[in-house]
């Protein structure tokens, strides 16, 4: 007689459905997982072995095998060893099959039979609701499972508890959704004295979710402007919370299964590899540009980086997805991000200073920009020059404008350009004007007769791409909201051509 326990193995956030079958023959004694396991999940045979012992519980002695189907799809990760567990509990007859079948388990076994936390809990609790099964997992991770709707969940500290349930002997408490803890406090655009266009420059991006450039010599403020958008961004809506948790919850990272309001906020360094920052690895992890979906990706030292990093986050930039091809996986990944991106003008950062500028000047500062793609530049919305800060600016009080006033016109903002897209196309996801394109932007964005008069002038004589024209009206639709303006005007067509990177003709 074979035992059946569902569990998934997960392709992206994805978690795709596992029968986990356990038979138990006559013969010489052996216990044998088949059905493309890696070495964790070949593993699981001594834990599992081991946690039984711990509740006083010996396997018989017979051929046991597991088969996990389908076959062909690889098995990775320790979190088979609890549905590993109870099918064995089952063939045994320690609990009854008929109860197994209607949840989905995932949990690692330690040795003393306590079920510790995995990841990829939440994307296993959304399937199991879509397939009208509970869900069973380590107790520190009953709230993430929560959160995937009306589902049952049963969440046990270890074997023995979960086995007593069953039994009738001890009941366990069902977990509520918990919600991440948030930062208490941002750091504030109070802080900055100084930089009145680069704040205006932040603003900006942040309302319309456009991607930023800050260029400016050592100690101008980029790191600490960059660092205080999370401040002035809206939080997240319950469907981009729970996008966010699902993708930190297959990563692994730490209380990422609990959905937070707090927009990501990710800083790899320059030296990150490719698969760190775009995705990859044995498993294929979401790297940090997926980690921060909904969110900030902020990129210091932008020509630090090697020439492919940078090459390679054109496509998610563009697309909005990371796919990761490799031979034994093709996986996507969500990756809707907003750049901000910093960097010195040449590699002393002094460039315009007489007195502080290398020798080399100013093929210093070609070899240094050059490292930084025309297309990759070009996918970048708002370049804004960030000055070094005098000492008029650092005698001065601190701005009276905090980051809580910017942030309601930004929050304003956002809420008329999600009641623009909804109305206007209300199948599709946009909800920002950096996320229109096509058709629906010149719908939503076309300028006046003077403000086209200047674009088009602008496209003839600064030699801007197709790609340029429309992130130009993007920018610009983004400064008309701020405003609560209809109409695009030409002096927000012209504030927009002053953050593109232009190159004239001639």
């Amino acid at each position: 007689m074979v035992t059946h326990v569902t569990t998934v193995a997960f392709r992206g956030i994805d978690a795709l459905p596992v029968d986990v079958q356990v038979e138990m023959a006559g013969g010489m004694p052996a216990f044998t997982v088949v059905g493309l396991p890696d070495k964790a999940v070949a593993e699981s045979r001594e834990r599992v072995r081991a946690a039984l012992n711990a509740i006083g519980l010996a396997l018989p002695l017979k051929r046991i095998t597991v088969n996990l189907a389908p076959a062909d799809l690889p098995k990775e990760g320790s979190h088979f060893d609890l549905p590993i567990a109870l099918a064995l509990l089952g063939a045994v007859g320690a609990l009854p099959q008929d109860a197994l079948g209607g949840y989905l388990c995932l949990g690692e076994l330690s040795l003393d039979g306590s079920i510790s936390a995995v990841a990829g809990v939440l994307p296993a609790a959304v399937t199991a609701r879509a397939a009208g099964l509970g869900v069973i997992c380590a107790a520190a991770q009953g709230g993430e499972a929560a959160w995937a709707g009306e589902l049952e969940v049963l969440a046990p500290a270890d074997l023995l508890a979960l086995v007593n349930h069953f039994k009738g002997s001890q009941v366990l408490t069902p977990p509520t959704p918990e919600l991440q803890e948030a930062a208490t406090s941002l750091p504030d655009l109070k802080d900055i004295k100084g930089q009145e266009s680069a704040k205006r420059a932040l603003e900006v991006a942040a309302a319309g979710g456009h991607n930023l450039l800050l260029n400016g010599p050592p100690g101008a403020g980029k790191s600490m402007l960059a660092a205080r958008l999370p401040g002035i961004l809206p939080p997240l809506s319950a469907a981009e919370a729970l996008e966010v948790a699902m993708i930190a919850s297959v990563a692994g990272e730490p209380g990422g299964g609990r959905p937070s309001r707090q927009r990501p906020f990710r800083s790899p360094h320059h030296s990150a590899s490719m698969p760190a920052l775009i995705g990859g690895g044995n498993r294929a992890r979401p790297g940090e540009i997926s980690l921060a979906h909904n969110g900030v990706l902020f990129l210091d030292e932008l020509p630090e980086c090697g020439r492919q990093l940078l090459e390679s986050l054109r496509q998610p930039l563009e697309s909005g997805r990371a796919v990761i091809a490799r031979a034994n996986a093709h996986v996507s990944y969500p990756a809707r991000v907003q750049l901000v991106a910093a960097m010195n003008p040449c590699r002393c950062g002094h460039l315009d200073d007489a007195s502080l500028a290398c020798g080399r000047a100013p093929r210093c500062a070609e070899d240094y920009q050059n490292k930084l793609s025309g297309p990759l530049l070009d996918r970048i919305d708002l370049h804004v020059e960030v000055p070094p800060v005098s000492a008029a600016d650092l005698a001065l009080p601190p701005p009276a404008e905090s980051s809580a006033a910017v942030a309601q016109r930004v929050a304003t903002a956002r809420e008329i350009q999600a009641a623009r897209y909804a109305r206007l196309d209300p199948d599709a996801s946009t909800r920002t004007n950096a996320e229109a394109d096509g058709e629906l932007l010149e719908t939503v964005a076309g300028p006046d007769a003077d403000g086209r008069g200047l674009l088009t002038q602008a496209v003839e004589r600064l030699r801007l791409s197709a790609r340029g024209f429309h992130r130009v009206l993007r920018v610009a639709r983004t400064l008309a909201d701020l405003e609560a303006a209809e109409t695009v005007r030409r002096v927000h067509v012209a504030e927009a051509l002053s953050y593109r990177r232009l190159r004239p003709a001639g």
